[in-house]
């Protein structure tokens, strides 16, 4: 699908509709030269090369990739317009856009018809708003996730003046439920955050396990899916790419009390566009607020009115909803086969690491994350360490033929080398980490590891 097709068609469309509204004069004071425009954008477009190729599937690092090129194309054009989703007069078609694609989600996520959500400016706001709700509910709570959670909710917490309970993790990475249930005896914990795809090794959370101990203490549940709630969608197919323990905590999601999820990751859209759901629309009441000039046009529930954040771009939901039209959020088609590819990359890669005599897998992969260190004659922590990042530097610094990944310090304890245990002499260790969050790493993932056992077997060789 050509991008620049997409958008020229858009903009197109767009500029027939300013035309039907009658001439005028544009004031000269907005005008510049086009000499200087094209020097300006030279530069800019210059300095914008000074990145790395998050598009191509050698970028195998964070969580990093282009928008499909139906969200840029909508995002264009309705930038064009610049509507604001805070009031349904500063945004009218988006606005409705917006509600439309948020009871999509609610469908993804097996909520209620009667739900309450809206899209975000990030998963940090809607975190943030999900856990303000919950202080809202029950004030003086505390709020409690996991070692593994994402920083977001201790950060947020802190905003909110909330205090906060860290609950250990299991030897996979995942929120221990005998230590939740340690965690809820004292009954002051009100809000129990679960993760589905955290974003260091990608694990979900025992959400089936957590609801039943969330539910015995009277706590709220609040599930984090930033990274892995579209990976619902395949559980609810009962894709066997998924494990059956994957797959039942994806579809417990379905009983948290909120849900956060970002579009701007494998929902195939740009910065930022995050999103979160309420199972009571009850909870729109904490939202309730008055402004003396903007909510007058329609008696119908505008979407600044349950909301924090007050201007929203009314692209993001444009982007969103011309993506879902093109690509629907289902198992059989649209998104699903994207997801499909990404887990079975990441299956493929983990079985060229267990046969590799150069690098090691540290774990099965759950969603689309793969972590993995160099083998090393010394089985010691720190000498993992120090391979790991030497691989890693020479990796994304090769001149030639440069592979980009990221680094991920795991504890040492969960580090084997040939099914035994490392000597721990140091606490924790640099793993390498790679996302492969783009369907066209399924194809480009022998590749990717052929290139990494070179550069790692080159490394044995320098250390040795």
């Amino acid at each position: 699908m050509d991008t620049g097709f997409l958008i020229d068609r858009a903009v197109a469309e767009i500029r027939a509709w300013e035309a039907g509204w009658g001439s005028y004069d544009r004031h000269p004071a907005v005008e510049v030269p086009a000499d200087r425009a094209a020097e300006a954008l030279k530069v800019f477009t210059d300095r914008l090369k000074d990145n790395y190729p998050f598009f191509h599937p050698r970028y195998a690092g964070q969580m990093l990739k282009p928008p499909h090129p139906a969200a840029v194309a909508a995002y264009v054009a309705a930038m064009l317009i610049n509507p604001n989703n805070h009031a349904l007069d500063g945004g009218p078609a988006t606005g409705a856009m917006e509600k439309e694609v948020v009871r999509t989600l609610a469908v993804v996520f097996g909520f209620p018809e009667q739900h309450l959500g809206h899209l975000t400016s990030s998963g940090t706001i809607a975190n943030l708003e999900a856990l303000w709700v919950a202080r809202s509910l029950k004030p003086g709570g505390v709020v409690a996730f996991s070692a593994e959670a994402h920083y977001t909710h201790a950060r947020m917490a802190q905003v909110l003046g909330l205090e906060t309970r860290v609950v250990p993790t299991d030897a996979s990475g995942h929120m221990d439920p005998s230590a939740v249930e340690r965690a809820l005896q004292d009954g002051r914990v009100s809000t129990l955050v679960a993760t589905a795809g955290t974003t260091g090794i990608g694990a979900v959370d025992p959400i089936a396990d957590i609801v039943e101990v969330a539910r015995r203490y009277e706590a709220r549940l609040h599930v984090d899916a930033a990274y892995g709630g579209f990976f619902r969608l395949l559980a609810e197919a009962a894709d066997p790419r998924l494990t059956p323990e994957t797959r039942r905590n994806l579809l417990a999601v379905s009983e948290a009390d909120s849900v956060v999820v970002d579009p701007h990751k494998h929902g195939l859209q740009p910065y930022g566009c995050g999103a979160v759901l309420f199972r009571d629309s009850s909870v729109g009441r904490f939202y309730r607020h008055d402004s003396p000039y903007t909510y007058f046009t329609s008696d119908e529930l505008h979407l600044g009115e349950i909301s924090l954040e007050c201007s929203r771009a009314g692209a993001s939901a444009a982007a969103f909803w011309l993506t879902t039209r093109l690509l629907p959020l289902r198992a059989d088609e649209g998104l699903g086969p994207i997801l499909g590819a990404c887990l079975s990359a990441a299956r493929t890669w983990h079985g060229l690491l267990a046969a590799s005599e150069d690098l090691a897998p540290l774990r099965a992969p759950e969603l689309d994350i793969v972590t993995y260190f160099p083998r090393v004659e010394s089985a010691r922590a720190a000498a993992i360490d120090q391979a790991s990042r030497a691989v890693f530097e020479a990796a994304m610094t090769d001149p030639e033929d440069p592979v980009f990944l990221s680094v991920l310090r795991v504890p040492a304890s969960r580090v084997t080398l040939n099914g035994r245990g490392v000597r721990r002499d140091r606490n924790d260790v640099q793993v390498l980490r790679s996302v492969l969050m783009k369907p066209e790493h399924q194809g480009y993932v022998p590749r990717l590891h052929r290139r990494i056992e070179a550069i790692a077997r080159h490394v044995r060789r320098e250390v040795a």
